[in-house]
């Protein structure tokens, strides 16, 4: 059974995040965990997951003015209320972490005395400048909330496959 569809600038803007927390994502387990030797590869891999964090930033900002303005359609009469309950909380949990979890890596990078030049373009002034003790724990406020993301998507990429080929009702359209 078909849905109704988001409007076009709300499932571009979903694709566009999608593909940017991806990026962000895939470059941050790299550049944390496979660390590599080269400073100059290690500086732009930090550039590269700190300037699509802005940009996942900003698209929440416009997404968030977009679903204000173009409210999301309705889900289906036959959901049950705890799916509609668990998506909206998904969602919301979501919203929040793709504006905090930007916000949090900007401030704990300036605390550790890097500036952030937004895809080596421009340099995005510092709030809080250096600060050694606040750096670790933003730090560590970034990884908590990184694993919260992943969690949510993993849940938020469940739910697309269970409407899809369980319930098989049509959300998925919604979106594409």
């Amino acid at each position: 059974m078909p849905q109704a569809r988001y409007v076009a600038l709300a499932r571009w803007l979903h694709w566009l995040t999608a593909g940017a927390i991806m990026v962000v994502l895939v470059v941050g387990i790299w550049m944390t965990n496979f660390e590599p030797a080269d400073e100059a590869v290690k500086f732009s891999l930090y550039n590269i997951h700190e300037s699509f964090g802005v940009a996942v930033f900003a698209m929440a900002l416009v997404r968030l003015l977009v679903r204000w303005r173009r409210p999301p359609p309705p889900l289906p009469d036959d959901l049950p209320a705890m799916m509609q309950l668990g998506a909206a909380a998904n969602h919301a949990a979501l919203y929040v972490l793709l504006i905090v979890q930007p916000v949090v890596g900007f401030l704990g990078t300036n605390a550790w005395g890097f500036p952030l030049r937004w895809f080596g373009l421009v340099v995005l002034p510092s709030p809080i400048g250096r600060h050694e003790t606040l750096a670790p724990i933003l730090s560590q406020l970034h990884w908590l909330g990184a694993i919260a993301m992943l969690v949510l998507l993993g849940m938020h990429v469940a739910a697309v496959v269970f409407h899809t080929f369980i319930r098989r009702d049509g959300m998925w359209g919604r979106l594409v």
